[in-house]
């Protein structure tokens, strides 16, 4: 195998066969030793959270197998903490895509003097945001997308009916639990003329509430492993 990224969370090698692994490290982003999935920096290493990730990732990427969804995921070594995935490019460098079911976190700092935290989107909102740390991570439309080269209409809306999907399968689960999706964030790229959801499917990218409380992202890890 050739390394050839170190991320924050994990390592990512080359196969002889084409496609990629993804080596899940126990480093955790946070600050002052404290967890905290939305910090930008690692500040902390918890014992066991790379291989707690993957199997978390493997539950929901198995569920949208099961469900005729394409993505990444190819198959998993939970001992070694490793994911073998498909190839693909990302667009840019680097779009994250939030689905969100309800008004919360950066939306009603940004949009709060029209909408009570909280508000239910029956149907789901999809916005996307470029991955750079320096500015923000700034929101970005389909049309500026397109304007940038970076992804044209039709490549746009498999990713949003997507991501609309995949949302529904990681709440209906979870409401399973007696818990409820608020948002969660993914990642897409583009293996050959396919859009595919690429990345993790874990708890540190999502906000869930029990009842009036937000879950701690390791304590929703156990409950949705059931361990």
């Amino acid at each position: 195998m050739k390394k050839i990224y170190e991320g924050k969370t994990k390592n990512v090698y080359s196969l002889e066969n084409g496609n990629v692994l993804l080596e899940f490290k126990d480093d955790c982003t946070g600050k002052d030793g404290v967890f905290d999935p939305g910090e930008n920096s690692v500040g902390l290493k918890i014992e066991g959270i790379g291989k707690r990730n993957l199997e978390t990732s493997i539950h929901f990427f198995e569920l949208c197998k099961k469900a005729g969804i394409k993505t990444h995921y190819v198959s998993a070594n939970v001992e070694n903490a490793t994911m073998e995935v498909l190839p693909a490019k990302v667009f840019g460098h680097g779009l994250e895509v939030i689905c969100r079911l309800r008004a919360t976190g950066s939306f009603i700092r940004r949009y709060g003097e029209y909408i009570e935290n909280g508000t239910v989107f029956p149907n789901g909102y999809v916005e996307c945001t470029f991955k750079n740390d320096k500015l923000g991570d700034p929101l970005v439309t389909s049309e500026g997308l397109e304007v940038l080269g970076i992804m044209d209409k039709k490549m746009f809306e498999s990713m949003k009916a997507q991501t609309l999907a995949i949302t529904k399968i990681v709440a209906d689960d979870l409401k399973t639990k007696g818990l409820d999706l608020w948002d969660i964030k993914f990642e897409f790229g583009y293996n050959n003329d396919e859009v595919i959801l690429i990345d993790e499917i874990a708890s540190g990218n999502m906000r869930v509430y029990k009842g009036n409380e937000i879950m701690d992202p390791i304590e929703l890890t156990k409950v949705i492993l059931g361990k």
